[in-house]
């Protein structure tokens, strides 16, 4: 197995000042750089208006929203008691599950992420690959044998002991749920052999070369649970039975409401990243699932939750004038796409799906955008790993869209430019879940060349029991991975295969990427898939997802993750009284892959 030296640990220096009774974590004090910012990186403060301006925004808005407040019992966290120490967070759609490795959408990951812990973590700036419940490891020269030496002292919520033993059980049981390992599945196809070898050290072997799962021991999907909790059935653990070895514990989570997390006393293993040891700073995490966004800002007004996990274009302006934080960050992975169901009569002719890219036009999807999102460059987002500028491909073309619908039999009516085939109108639907606005305008862009795109606004449960039985036009959907590897996962067709297509060049690239060690090879790789994707039509990519939040004066450390999700544990509340401004960690998006080719062959706690 190869051994390269190990990589610089990936903390920069910055003052930790510890909270009463807490220690300072270890070695911390000796690193080298700069301090970590504490603002997403490449932004600077917006100027605010006057006093008196920011006054009438504030009024308008809490005006705006009387009605709505009504509504906020509903689904909005409870509000906490003088003195209470829990954090409060709104969600704009519910998880349906919250078992981490079952579900891919951005709700259950984020809860899950507080429960559990993963081999590894990622550096959201780097990209290097950090430990975690992993001390080291070492990955053989072809990718096909990854070797893990544990941390010592790590326990499950339920007080057994986290082992060897317990990575080669969840491992084989993440395997072992299939498609109901919605993502997992994918990150370990090719899994021959998972071999304990005493209490703190395990090999996971795969049949064929598997680059990409380094990084996936990082995300919540490989997270580790303990041996009761995978006895249970997928339905159990998803209604919340789950013992993991993170900072946190399910109080409660009732679907359709919200989930209330404990902090577990006792936690002492958190990720190399983190900038304290020891249990959580705040006593829970209060979640409710609140899908309207006036309700949401009135609750965040009023003080009734501490951050608005979704905050909408219309919102930003009025919260950043009122000192709320609006944090966010641009998600890493497929950017919100359109897949088209490639068994449809109408959508099987290529023609068709390129003259749907073609009548897309993406810049004038900006109107409607957060100005921290931006309309789509290519299939993957500027943010993931490997990123290649596809702008060219994407072009807004009318005039070629309705050239090959006429090449491909469809003929517009005089009457209303709407088009059709011997009496076949050219209508498609797209069932979707998503707060997503800029779906409508695509729609209409569309009509534009005759094509009557029909919009089926669903809830996720629906979406997903359609999906399973193969029952779209076209697949609305984005996936947040920070590794291009994410390609493989949606679009393989010997695998989860959302355009229901046969293999042919796209496979040979992805395949060839699974197995390249050079970050730089494999990401050139990826890049021809992508490039073969959007060329046939496959993916039509529309926007690039962030998830944008407000949060209010007094939270501080709340971590954006790798993928852009939450990581609480750091997270702390200023005492009631205090003033104290809110403060980020979201750092920039990874700069080039090369730099961390070393980091992902060998790891070393420090």
């Amino acid at each position: 197995m190869s051994e390269p030296p190990a990589p610089p640990h990936p903390h920069r220096r910055r003052t930790v000042r510890p909270q009463p009774g807490e220690r300072t974590p270890p070695n911390r004090s000796d690193r080298p750089g700069e301090p970590r910012s504490r603002l997403p990186a490449g932004r600077s403060p917006r100027r605010r208006p006057p006093r008196s301006a920011r006054s009438v925004l504030t009024a308008t808005v809490i005006a705006g929203i009387a009605g709505a407040m009504a509504l906020a019992g509903c689904g909005a966290p409870a509000q906490a008691g003088a003195g209470a120490n829990r954090l409060r967070l709104a969600f704009d759609s519910d998880p349906q599950c919250i078992d981490g490795q079952q579900m891919g959408n951005n709700t259950a990951l984020t809860v899950a992420r507080q429960l559990t812990d993963s081999l590894t973590d990622q550096d959201p700036e780097s990209g290097a690959i950090v430990p975690w419940l992993a001390a080291s490891w070492r990955v053989s020269a072809d990718s096909k044998t990854f070797d893990f030496t544990l941390r010592d002292g790590v326990r499950f919520s339920d007080g057994t002991r986290f082992t060897a033993e317990s990575v080669k059980e969840n491992l084989e049981g993440i395997a072992g749920l299939s498609a109901k390992a919605q993502l997992g599945s994918t990150y370990l196809a090719g899994l021959s052999k998972v071999t304990a070898h005493g209490e703190h050290r395990v090999t996971v072997a795969f049949s064929a070369p598997n680059a990409q799962f380094l990084q996936a021991t990082s995300t919540m999907t490989l997270g580790m649970y303990s041996h009761a909790t995978l006895q249970r059935s997928p339905e159990q653990r998803c209604a919340g039975r789950i013992e993991g070895t993170g900072p946190f514990t399910v109080g409660r989570y009732t679907p359709g409401d919200g989930v209330s997390l404990e902090r577990r006393a006792g936690y002492d293993w958190p990720s190399s990243r983190a900038l304290h040891v020891g249990p959580a700073h705040v006593d829970g995490v209060d979640i409710g699932i609140v899908p309207e966004s006036s309700v949401r800002t009135g609750s965040l007004s009023a003080g009734d939750i501490d951050v608005d996990t979704a905050v909408q274009q219309q919102d930003e302006e009025a919260l950043e004038a009122s000192d709320f934080t609006i944090a966010a960050r641009a998600n890493p992975g497929l950017v919100y796409s359109l897949m088209p169901n490639e068994k449809n009569a109408i959508l099987a002719d290529a023609d068709v799906r390129r003259a749907i890219g073609a009548a897309v036009d993406r810049p004038e999807l900006a109107a409607v955008l957060s100005h921290h999102q931006a309309p789509a460059t290519s299939l993957l987002a500027k943010s993931t790993p490997g990123y290649r500028d596809h702008s060219a491909q994407l072009a807004h073309d009318p005039a070629r869209a309705a050239a090959l619908l006429e090449r491909a039999g469809w003929r517009a009516d005089p009457a209303t430019g709407m088009r059709s085939r011997n009496g076949t109108p050219l209508r498609l639907s797209v069932r979707y879940w998503q707060t997503a606005p800029f779906i409508e305008l695509v729609a209409q862009q569309l009509r534009e060349v005759g094509i009557d795109l029909q919009l089926k606004k669903s809830t996720l449960a629906e979406t997903t029991a359609a999906r399973a039985a193969g029952d779209y036009d076209l697949e609305f959907s984005n996936l947040t991975r920070a590794d291009p590897d994410i390609v493989r996962t949606l679009f393989d067709a010997r695998g989860r295969n959302i355009n229901q297509r046969a293999p042919g060049r796209v496979e040979e690239l992805l395949n060839a990427s699974a197995a390249q060690p050079d970050q730089r090879r494999r990401g050139a790789q990826v890049d021809g898939a992508v490039t073969e994707l959007l060329t046939a039509g496959h993916a039509i990519p529309l926007v690039e997802l962030s998830g944008v939040m407000s949060v209010r004066p007094g939270v501080r450390d709340l971590d954006f993750d790798a993928s852009s999700r939450l990581q609480l544990y750091d997270t702390s509340l200023a005492a009631a009284g205090a003033q104290a401004p809110t403060s980020m960690r979201a750092p920039a998006a990874p700069q080039a892959a090369d730099s961390r080719a070393a980091a992902a062959h060998e790891g070393s706690r420090p």
